[in-house]
């Protein structure tokens, strides 16, 4: 073999090589990424989780779910989709399940979902959300000392809170919005910010945000903000 032949041989080698190690620590990297996830929203490749949907609160019918709700769970999809879940779509009176026998997300106030108002009592006890018979123009959010009524036509308010109540349990996620467009506000905000939240609370540890969803008979659930982390009032007892 000539010398320029023996050359071409190691570049395209070395090229090779070169290529299949970028290849590896990509595929390695990514991995790693969707192991983080998992550990994140309590599911592993092939787990069931427990997506519990509202009734739609305005409607007649009991078995009926607000459009908004029904995207919020569109929203969530992508999130079960990589960690390579299988959810479990279940109305919320229907469900009689533990708090941690499987990964869980719990879309709605305690007036449309009976789920949510049993995490609310149990294990988020200084988060509270009005219900509409005590206060039908505000429906109002508060945690602690501070109050986040609807602000009409401008701006409404949820809670988007993890529960891990023991290390090894399997994590509940609470959308708890003040409507169904806030509702998908913060289900989309949750699949779009996973990374960041992993980052600033950790893979196991709970927390609790108030999300305010900017101009909704506007913008829809597009427009969402960071109004108050209530992490450390939210879970202490008043």
């Amino acid at each position: 073999m000539s010398g320029d032949a023996w050359n071409v041989s190691l570049n395209i080698i070395a090229s090779v090589i070169t290529g299949s190690a970028v290849w590896l620590v990509t595929k390695a990297l990514a991995l790693r990424k969707t192991r983080r996830m998992q550990v994140f929203f309590g599911l592993t490749g092939g787990d069931e989780c427990l997506v519990v949907v509202p009734r739609h609160a305005s409607s007649n019918r009991d078995r009926s779910v607000h459009r908004n709700d029904a995207a919020a769970l569109l929203e969530l999809s992508t999130v079960l989709g990589d960690c390579r879940a299988r959810p479990e779509v279940v109305f919320h009176d229907d469900v009689y399940q533990g708090a941690a026998d499987k990964a869980e997300f719990c879309i709605g106030g305690p007036d449309a979902n009976h789920r949510t108002a049993a995490h609310l009592r149990s294990a988020v006890p200084n988060l509270r959300h009005a219900l509409y018979e005590d206060d039908p123009e505000g429906v109002t959010i508060s945690v602690g000392e501070r109050r986040f009524p609807v602000e009409m036509g401008r701006a409404e308010y949820v809670a988007l809170a993890k529960i891990q109540r023991e290390r090894d349990d399997k994590p509940a996620f609470l959308i708890c919005g003040q409507t169904s467009v806030s509702n998908r506000a913060a289900a989309r905000y949750l699949q779009r910010n996973h990374t960041r939240l992993m980052r600033t609370y950790g893979l196991r540890k709970r927390f609790c945000l108030i999300l305010r969803v900017v101009e909704p008979g506007t913008y829809g659930p597009s427009v969402v903000e960071l109004a108050h982390d209530a992490t450390f009032e939210a879970f202490t007892t008043s």
